[in-house]
């Protein structure tokens, strides 16, 4: 790649990158405020261990410190089209519905009348509540119980009733180690037509144990010469890591022509703070180069 077009991949890469929390992490958000640029969107999850209160209230804090929120939608924990209504309304009322992240969710059957993302993104839900961004979710090195057929079938679904529905949208991916894994896939991406923007999903710096946990948890590839390129040794599992080589050698071989929008999603593991310096310090360094 010319000179030229890398420095541009790399600040295309490295631009706008967005953080992930849980209703429980606003002390952790509030700590690392200082080192989150403004205008950030963070995104804040859907467990099913946290209540609508909780929720509303993080993305609530998110905007009071002058970043975007991202409120999390999960399809198959909702119970009922007015749960629905009941938690979009309460964003818009106190933090901001403009942006959400729609996603089926962990339980095995729904627990009411929305079976998946697209149930949510068709069911008119969205833009009765102002909702005018919806990131859908991506999986460049598959999902453990989904086949890849089926998943290349519900993007391209997603992409197009985003579409249809007039709501401008993202793909967000789930996390990994391989970056020969992501580009084959924003290659494959592309090549079916999808032009939607991608931030790919990036574990911030943690504990080499609690990054393996998490891998095994999600079905993300850990073998050995995966994780040895990536930064760290199965056989050595003290100490942190965090993705300096990874979001590098994805900075270096991405070509816009090709791979179309790409940005940077942190899954703080390791926790807010910890992930906004380290995103602080590496952008810094590289606009040093």
């Amino acid at each position: 790649m010319a000179s030229s077009n890398y420095d541009d991949s790399y600040r295309m890469l490295l631009h706008d990158p967005s953080l992930e929390m849980t209703g429980k992490d606003v002390p952790g958000l509030e700590a690392a405020a200082p080192a989150i640029a403004p205008g950030t969107r963070v995104n804040v999850t859907f467990l099913g261990n946290e209540d609508l209160r909780m929720r509303v209230s993080a993305a609530a804090a998110v905007r009071a410190h002058g970043f975007v929120p991202v409120a999390h939608i999960s399809a198959r924990r909702l119970s009922s089209q007015g749960e629905l209504d009941e938690f979009l309304g309460a964003l818009a009322r106190e933090a901001s519905a403009d942006e959400v992240f729609a996603v089926a969710g962990d339980p095995a059957e729904p627990m009411g009348p929305y079976e998946d993302a697209l149930a949510l993104i068709e069911s008119g839900a969205f833009q009765r509540h102002g909702v005018k961004h919806v990131s859908i979710s991506g999986y460049p090195e598959g999902h453990p119980e989904i086949s890849d057929e089926l998943l290349w079938s519900a993007l391209e679904r997603k992409t197009a009733a985003l579409e249809a529905a007039g709501l401008s949208g993202a793909i967000l991916t789930q996390f990994g180690f391989d970056v020969d894994a992501v580009l084959r896939w924003l290659e494959a991406v592309r090549a079916r037509g999808i032009r939607t923007p991608v931030r790919i999903g990036v574990p911030g710096p943690a504990g080499i144990k609690r990054l393996l946990s998490y891998a095994r948890r999600f079905g993300v590839g850990s073998s050995a010469g995966i994780v040895q390129k990536y930064g760290f040794s199965l056989t050595n599992l003290l100490g942190t890591a965090g993705p300096d080589r990874f979001v590098g050698e994805l900075g270096s071989r991405l070509e816009p022509e090709t791979h179309g929008s790409v940005q940077l999603h942190f899954y703080t593991f390791g926790g807010v703070q910890a992930t906004a310096e380290w995103i602080r310090k590496f952008t810094a360094k590289a606009g040093a180069r």
